[in-house]
This record gives C-alpha cells, structure tokens and sequence, in this order.
C-alpha cells in the first residue's frame, strides 16, 4: 500500500500547513446535539479534525449512546470537502464490534463456530448495514488472545487459541473489506489491541502484562499477523503496558514489530484517550511528553485526548519533533482515506436494506455457536408435545442477547427465550408454562410439579462483560444456582440453558442438570436458535474456542501449555489431583468440545509418510493424514474435525498440543467419510525469541479427533 495512491498523498501533503497535517491526526467524538453540530463544522473549516468517532465514551459497548444520524455526518463531510482546507473528507469510525441493526454472536461465540466462511459472510452484512447508514471505518476485529475469562473483554475477542483466532482475523476483516474496501457497503477494518492486552495481569482491564518475546511472537501475534496478510486497513493500539513499556508509546511494538516485522502499511490509532494514560503510567508528564512519545512510537491518529492537537505544532517548530514525523503520519492516514474512495466519495446515500437474508445469517450462525455441553440419556432433543415449566432470569430477558458492545442493535426487536419457546412448539401438544416470579418458592415449586421437564434459563447479564467489566467470580449467582438445586430435588428432567458472554464456570450447578446449552450472547437470533435446537429444529454447532473451568479458581487454564518436569499438568489431561487438594483441578470442558445429536466415530490416523527430509520439507513437501469419520448415530449431523500437533522433542519447551487444522463435516446417520489434512512445514514451526521461523527435526505427535484431548494419534518423524 506503500506505494498506492503516493502521487496524490505527496501533491496534496505538499499544500498542506503544519497545522493542517496535525489536524489529519485528531479524531474527536461525535456529536450530542446541534450546538455541537456548529461547534464542529468551525473547527472542520479551519483544518482541525479527521476523523469522527461516532460514540460518546469509551465503555460505549454498554453505554446508551446516539443513533447515526446520516443527515449530521453528510453535513459535516460537506463543511470539510466544500469549505476544509483542501477538501480532505473526514472518516467516521464506529463501535461496530459484532453487528449493526442485525447483530450476530458476540466475536467469542462466532470463533467456537469453527466456521470461517459463516462468520465472513455475516460481517459482510454488518458491514453493508453500517456502511448505509454513514459509517466508514469500524474498530473491529478485537484479536487479543486471552486465558482469562474473568476479563470482561474477553466476549470480544477469538479465545485461547492463536490459530483459530488467526481464522477467525481472517474472515472477519474479509468481510468487512471485502476484496475492495472502497466499494458500496464495505467497511475499513480496525485489528486491535495491539498488543497483549488480552493478557492483563488478573484479568483485570486496563492493567499490566508481563510477556516474553517467545510468548507474543506465538501465541499473541498470529492473529495480527493474519490480519495484516488479510489486508487490514488499520490497527488499535493497546492501553497496557508490557514488561513495564506502555505500547502506546513503544516504537519497538509500534513500529519495528508492526510495520517493520508484520509489514502493516495502514494507520495506528490510539485507543480512547490512551495518550492521557501516558501520564498515569508515568512515562510523561504532560500532553507535550504524550504526544512526542506516541508519535515518535509510530501512532498516527489521537483519539479524542486532543493532545496532539495542543502539542505537535509546537513540538515540530521549537525541533523537538521533525516534521517529517508528523508528514508520515499524515501520509498513513490519508492513504487510507483514498483507499476507502472518501475522496471519489465522501458523502453516504441511504439505501434500502433486506435485513431478511442477514437474519438467517445471523440464525444460522447463532446455532452454530452453541454448545451442547452436556445430554445425559439423550434427554436433548425435547418432544414438541412435552409440557415444559420455563424459570431462571433470562427466559424473558432481550437486552443481554445481544451481548455487550452493541450500539445498534434493537432490544424491543429482539425476541426473548419463552416466546422463542412457545412459537418453536405452537400448533403441537406440548406447552411452556412460566412461573411469575421464580423467587417465589411456592410458585417455583408448583410450576416444576406440573410439568415433564423443567428448562432453566441461566446466566449472566451483558452488564458483566465487556469494557470496564471484569469479575473476580465466573460462576453463576446463587440464585440460580439453588434453582437448579429445586430443580432436581423436584425429580424432573432439568435443561440448563446458559446465555453468557464468558465459558463461565458450572462445577457448582452442573450435578443439577441434565443437560447443558451454553447458548452465549448470540444476538438477533439467540431466543430462535435456543429454542430450535432444544426442541431438535436445529443442531447445537459451536465447540468450546477456550476453556470452560471448573471454579474461578483454576483460572488460568488454558489447553496449549507447556510441560511441566513434575506432574502438574492434571489439569489437561493425567493426575488431575496433583494440583489441588481441594478441587479437581482439569478442565469442565476442554478445548474443542461440544456434542451433537447424533455420534461419531474415527478410525485410526493413517499417513501417506511417516518420515520425510527438512529439506523436502521446506520445498513444499507435506504429511497427509486421513481418518474415516463415520456418523453412528440415529440422525444426521455435523463434526468439527481437529487436527493438533506435539513436537515431542525440541530446543525449547513447546505446548502438549496445539491446534493447526480442522474442518466441519455433515454425515446422515450411517455415512461415512474420508478426511485428510496436509501439514508441512509452515504447521510444524515455531517462533524463536527473535522472531525467526524455525522447525527442528524429530518425532511430532499428530492428533485427529473430536478436541483437543482425542487419544486417536500418530507419529511422523522430520530428519535433519
């Protein structure tokens, strides 16, 4: 992208004053009312902002904010174009994290999908809903891996895996952008945070990590990297801090890592106010310290701290900063600019939008999110004329389905759990009685008698997740939990349906259940999909892309990691309890998991080699492996197949498995079907601690199966 559009980046730089260039690098927020409308367009016309973020606050996921408004930006867009100095179109970025009018599952949920192409071909909805109504630019994906799921955040982002968040980076930014982000109804897309901030310390926002290079180059910046290969056209930074370096003033990430290792050639933009967090962080001691120090990093734009607006003119004529700093900032920013095609065409024309087509997308990507954690005797799927006693506090709740992080989205559009449920059995014998007030233990009681099974809606609130909203407890309240406990003490058959933003922990209420859904914020079509798939109208689709714990204390667990001289490693796998005298210490449910409504059987691994030189292995040469999958079940269903990979012996500790390859496959009940992956040489590597790209010769486990704890393995062997 170097290299495109640099004629016109140059001619009009060159006609640009010092005040102008630093006016490309200031975003502010948007507009509250019409006094702000004026206010804006006086600083619009003498060269003072770029871009707009149509969003009031930074925990704006949660926040009650302003509806777009397409008459106010087109309006604003015209004062810069017709009356701005140069005519520079302004870019207006928006919160567009997981949906628009239609919201999909919340980023976690769609990575457990296993479903690239489903997840690409929903955002390219979202993208054509928000670019209609005035948005060019969103700050999405957010591609933080994370081990903690105490970190409100977490709902955000793609899990624990690095590469199926790598997947994942790659079909989201596909979908937004599209092969051509310039085109009707394609949206800018936005990596973030870079970097680490998915590994704050405690699970706590905003706070410290400690991360060594062999850490971020392999688990932290494969999803980046992904992203940058995929095209991105612009990064976040992050507010942490690694080893004690704030990243929003560290040219080594910014700069040498991103640009100069990654090859991103888009613009950086801070985070909301990152630049005044400098001066907490103790690194600077005004906006002047700040703004040098970012800029020197390699941050381009400055969002809503205004600092580089006070400080950089000043800076550059008293030559504490060159110009050319600020020049290349500038050119970043408005490369991009030209790339959207703001200056063939900067104003939005509504259209007519089918949302009918984008809400089967987002259905069909809803179940196919949720996992079956759970279906003791094949209780799962009810019959439609059963008599089912609805409870728990979500079964008429709308607002949480949507998740966290939804700024468009409609809650008075959003169907709740008993109307799904009801619509899903209408026209057959069965029925969904409610108690009126499941605190009421009379009532509860008398509801739980009258009925054949019993379906609890459980959960959390989207008000405990996302920014600013970390918890020091993933369990379930209480509450719900002594319900399930009446549940069961009941005698009924008990459903658990779990509508969460974070695989919260259930050791507490699982013994109560005999089955589990976790349903997550799925968004426009969480009710629909629930209750389809509970009553066998669809299948539950999703596998777990992180950890489900057992208790808060087992945090952090995740299935990737290293080996230990001793055994501790009980919690994936052999002498769970080596760990703790207290608790059980493995995984509720692993990596991987989820069941179907049908089963499945493999065959063992085979392998066209069992050994092949390096040599031919960096020439292209590849392992193919196969296994028979074979549905024997009653019905027709779907697999997630996975492929993980142990390098038994190596220079340096490397995790018990990971994975590097999967596919979905659909078989009727009785089919059976070859499967086969190739892994060479690009499957079989690591990073080192300088960034270098290596694989050492030696034995490699190869595991192909339902998750990441399948025994069904194979030995290849690389020779030197």
């Amino acid at each position: 992208m170097t290299n495109i559009f640099q004629e016109e980046v140059e001619q009009l730089l060159s006609k640009m004053t010092l005040k102008e260039k630093v006016g490309q690098l200031n975003q502010i927020p948007a507009p509250k009312d019409r006094t702000d409308v004026n206010w804006l367009k006086e600083k619009i016309r003498h060269g003072e902002i770029g871009s707009i973020i149509l969003a009031f606050s930074e925990t704006a996921g949660n926040d009650p904010q302003r509806d777009t408004d397409v008459e106010i930006y087109n309006e604003l867009q015209r004062c810069a174009v017709e009356e701005g100095p140069n005519g520079i179109p302004l870019i207006f970025g928006r919160d567009v994290i997981h949906g628009h009018r239609t919201v999909m599952p919340i980023p976690l949920a769609s990575a457990g999908s296993f479903d690239p192409e489903l997840v690409e071909k929903c955002y390219s909805c979202v993208a054509l809903e928000a670019a209609n109504d005035g948005v060019h630019w969103t700050f999405s994906p957010m591609l933080d891996v994370c081990h903690d799921p105490r970190w409100g955040r977490i709902i955000e982002g793609p899990g624990e895996d690095p590469y199926l968040a790598s997947v994942m980076a790659k079909a989201i930014v596909r979908g937004f952008q599209g092969e051509d982000y310039s085109a009707e109804g394609k949206l800018a897309a936005c990596a973030k945070h870079f970097l680490g901030y998915g590994a704050s310390e405690g699970g706590r926002d905003y706070f410290r990590t400690e991360l060594s290079d062999y850490t971020i180059y392999n688990i932290i910046l494969p999803p980046f990297r992904a992203a940058v290969d995929a095209g991105v056209a612009t990064v976040m930074s992050s507010f942490n801090d690694i080893n004690g370096q704030p990243v929003t003033a560290s040219r080594k990430y910014l700069t040498n890592l991103l640009r100069g290792y990654l090859g991103f050639q888009g613009f950086v933009v801070a985070d909301w106010a990152a630049l005044s967090n400098l001066k907490r962080q103790g690194i600077g001691e005004n906006y002047e310290d700040c703004s040098a120090l970012a800029l020197r990093a390699g941050l381009d734009m400055d969002m809503v701290d205004e600092f580089y607006h006070r400080a950089l003119e000043n800076l550059v004529r008293s030559g504490e900063i060159p110009e050319e700093l600020v020049d290349n900032a500038v050119r970043n920013v408005l490369r991009i600019k030209m790339a959207k095609g703001l200056f063939r065409q900067p104003y939005t024309i509504k259209q007519p939008v089918d949302r009918r087509n984008h809400l089967q997308n987002a259905y069909d990507l809803a179940a196919a999110s949720m996992i079956l954690l759970k279906n003791d005797r094949d209780l799962l799927p009810l019959s439609k004329d059963c008599c089912v006693a609805l409870a728990g506090p979500f079964k008429q709740e709308r607002r949480a389905l949507l998740g966290s992080w939804v700024l468009d989205g409609k809650e008075d559009e959003t169907e709740h759990f008993r109307e799904a449920m009801e619509r899903t059995i209408h026209g057959h014998s069965g029925c969904v009685i409610c108690d009126p007030d499941d605190t009421a233990e009379d009532a509860v009681e008398k509801v739980f008698a009258s009925a054949d099974v019993v379906v609890l809606a459980l959960g959390e609130s989207h008000l405990v997740t996302g920014e600013r909203n970390s918890v020091a407890d993933i369990g379930l309240t209480p509450h719900q939990v002594e319900l399930a406990r009446k549940a069961h003490r009941n005698g009924k058959k008990v459903v658990g349906v779990v509508f969460c933003g974070r695989p919260v922990a259930l050791q507490s209420v699982e013994p109560y259940l005999d089955a589990i859904l976790c349903a997550w914020h799925c968004g426009s079509c969480t009710a629909k999909a629930a209750a389809d798939i509970l009553f066998g109208d669809a299948e539950p689709g999703g596998r777990a892309p992180v950890t489900f714990v057992r208790t808060s204390g087992h945090i952090p667990m995740y299935y990737n990691t290293t080996p230990s001289g001793l055994p501790v490693n009980g919690y994936y796998g052999e002498n769970s309890e080596k760990n703790y005298l207290d608790n059980p210490g493995k995984p509720m449910y692993p990596f991987g998991y989820g069941l179907t409504y049908t089963s499945f059987s493999y065959s063992s691994v085979t392998v066209d080699t069992e050994q092949m030189s390096m040599d031919d292995l960096r020439n292209g040469g590849k392992f193919h492996f196969t296994v028979c999958l074979r549905n024997t079940g009653a019905r027709a269903g779907t697999e997630t197949v996975q492929l993980y990979v142990r390098d038994r012996i190596c220079s340096v500790m490397r995790p018990l498995r990971e994975l590097k390859a999967f596919c979905k496959r659909t078989l009727q009940a009785g089919e059976r079907e070859d499967v086969s992956f190739a892994i060479g040489y690009e499957e079989l590597g690591f990073y080192t601690s300088d960034g270098s790209y290596t694989v050492e010769p030696g034995a490699f486990d190869i595991y192909i199966g339902e998750n990441c704890l399948t025994a069904n393995m194979t030995t290849i062997r690389v020779t030197a």
